[in-house]
């Protein structure tokens, strides 16, 4: 069966409300693919990012990353907005995309970390955002060096430490739909739909 064929229906036979976490760094398609994932399952989208508290405060995002050095506010704000959409009592499950997901989603059924180099990362977000290279990677390293002294200070988490995930995907070497595919066979693995096979 491909991931294709996964009904709906027979998904929610098996279990309801399974949620299933997915992090990575800046760059690496969470949101892709959260959203592609949400969509084959037929589970609900959970994205809530610093980009989503910037819209809704009608300011850059950068003024919000940098308030976040300085204010817990923004931070938590947007893991507890995350957490409590994805502990909802929703029996359609929930795909959540985030940089902390597969962390402060402890129950989740399956946990995904999207991993990616710096400069293939650096040319997603120069696709989308625009910049020069040589800006974008430096602002690219620089975040990721703030994310994590600042995921140590108020979690106690070390984000480069993501070797427990059920799944590591390297999104230098496929596309959105074949990462998707990885993800939804792994699922079918844990929900029952198929059998693995014997290595």
């Amino acid at each position: 069966m491909s991931g294709e064929e996964l009904s709906r229906e027979k998904v929610g036979a098996v279990k309801k409300n399974v949620k299933i976490a997915i992090s990575g760094k800046s760059g690496c398609g969470n949101t892709t693919i959260t959203s592609l994932t949400a969509e084959r399952l037929g589970l609900r989208f959970i994205n809530f990012t610093f980009r989503n508290l910037a819209r809704e405060n009608n300011m850059p995002l950068e003024e919000v990353l940098h308030l976040a050095e300085i204010d817990d506010y923004w931070d938590k704000t947007v893991d507890r907005r995350q957490i409590e959409a994805a502990l909802s009592d929703d029996e359609r499950g929930c795909v959540l995309g985030s940089r902390l997901a597969i962390w402060l989603l402890k129950d989740a059924d399956l946990k995904v970390y999207l991993k990616g180099d710096t400069d293939v990362r650096t040319r997603r977000l120069m696709a989308r955002e625009g910049g020069s290279f040589e800006e974008v990677a430096a602002f690219t390293k620089e975040r990721d060096t703030r994310d994590h002294a600042r995921y140590l200070r108020l979690y106690n988490i070390d984000n480069d430490d993501y070797a427990f995930a059920d799944l590591i995907i390297d999104t230098n070497l496929y596309t959105p739909d074949e990462i998707v595919s990885q993800i939804i066979n792994w699922y079918r693995i844990y929900a029952g739909l198929t059998v693995p096979q014997a290595r």
